[in-house]
């Protein structure tokens, strides 16, 4: 029994302790966000459909990221009031402050350096859309033929969400740094699930000898 249980055994630990060191694909794009009591949130929908309401805030962040769980927020202090201190209020129209922050150097496309971070208030009809607003302050703007955003401000001058290969994403290593340089916690896990299994097979052995 035990001899059988050896290879399945093995096996198992190879598999565990392998996810665990598995590395997603990231993707290099821009994220849009909205701003509401002083924390930034995914948008349930792109910058054409979104109508943002006169004194909203939203933002856009370029970096690498594998899904909208763990993508990077806009950077920086944020206020409308501050934002838009410059645009006053016009009748029949409505202001909408823009984050843009476009990342880091460690997410730029290879050659391309990342501007710096800017705000900015648009100010467009009451109906506008937050594509819109972005068209009104930060052109030159860029799409793929599927209506994705590419470019804000002309940045980056190439690529549209493509897949970043070669190790983890940057966001990820920068959470997970280097510090402890100790196991991953699915090696723990992987390690006693196998040792369950064993002393099972132990007892299960035992059991057989006795009866």
């Amino acid at each position: 029994m035990i001899r059988r249980l050896v290879p399945l055994l093995a096996a198992l630990f190879l598999t565990l302790t392998g996810s665990g060191q598995a590395q997603a694909a990231g993707y290099r794009y821009w994220s849009f966000w909205d701003y509401d009591a002083g924390h930034w949130t995914y948008a349930t929908q792109g910058p054409a459909t979104a109508r943002p309401s006169d004194g909203a805030v939203q933002g856009f962040r370029f970096s690498v990221s594998e899904d909208s769980g763990d993508a990077a927020k806009p950077r920086g202090a944020v206020s409308f009031p501050v934002i838009c201190a410059r645009t006053p209020a016009q009748e029949g129209k409505k202001r909408v402050a823009l984050v843009l922050d476009f990342g880091t150097a460690a997410d730029a496309p290879s050659g391309e350096t990342p501007p710096a971070r800017r705000t900015v208030c648009a100010r467009v009809s009451a109906d506008g859309t937050t594509a819109d607003a972005l068209a009104a302050v930060a052109k030159p703007l860029r799409y793929d033929t599927n209506a994705l955003l590419c470019a804000i401000a002309g940045y980056p001058e190439k690529g549209c969400g493509e897949q970043v290969s070669g190790g983890k994403k940057p966001a990820a290593a920068a959470r997970e740094g280097d510090k402890t340089g100790g196991p991953s916690v699915g090696l723990f896990v992987g390690a006693g699930a196998v040792a369950l299994l064993a002393a099972a097979a132990v007892w299960q052995a035992r059991r057989r000898r006795h009866a």
